[in-house]
């Protein structure tokens, strides 16, 4: 009896390392999911780098408790799958989002996104926010407009410049 609850309180830590450690984790309910259908999902999260896991929700419950998340209790009811990122924190929520919009039968409950409990909402707003990618080539764009502006007005300059002296 002992062996069982230590490999319980394993799963716990396991968990609560896991909400400690996660820059993202985003709570979904699969109920009416085909094995198709999740087996999917789960290809798109594991090429993001996001695992996707079920545990029991009185395990997952306690670890709640242990990684200071009791409010996320309230979503885990029924029949929940947990999607775990260390990397980044749009990937899953995009992804989780885009699925949900094709398959009607995933439900996002919550999430947690570097360590506070977020919305339904927020995680969608958060699935709308361009990838890493996107928003370092905005920045870019961003920092050399000053440079191209310099150098176009340079040319001016240098033009006109020939213009009077021609």
């Amino acid at each position: 009896m002992s062996n069982i609850i230590e490999v319980k309180k394993q799963i716990v830590d396991e968990i609560a390392g896991k909400l400690k450690e996660s820059k993202s984790t985003i709570v979904v309910d699969y109920r009416g999911l085909t094995v198709s259908e999740v087996t999917e999902l789960r290809k798109e999260l594991r090429e993001a780098g996001v695992e996707f896991k079920v545990y029991k929700n009185s395990m997952t419950r306690r670890a709640a408790e242990a990684a200071e998340l009791a409010d996320l209790n309230t979503s885990l009811t029924g029949p929940n799958a947990i999607a775990f990122s260390t990397e980044d924190v749009v990937a899953p929520a995009k992804i989780l989002n885009e699925f949900a919009k094709k398959h009607e039968a995933l439900e996002i409950k919550a999430g947690v996104v570097e360590g506070n409990i977020v919305t339904v909402e927020e995680i969608k707003a958060l699935a709308d926010l361009p990838s890493r990618e996107g928003l370092l080539s905005m920045l870019l764009s961003v920092l050399q407009a000053p440079i191209r502006n310099l150098a176009l007005a340079a040319k001016a300059v240098a033009e006109q410049k020939e213009e009077q002296g021609a």
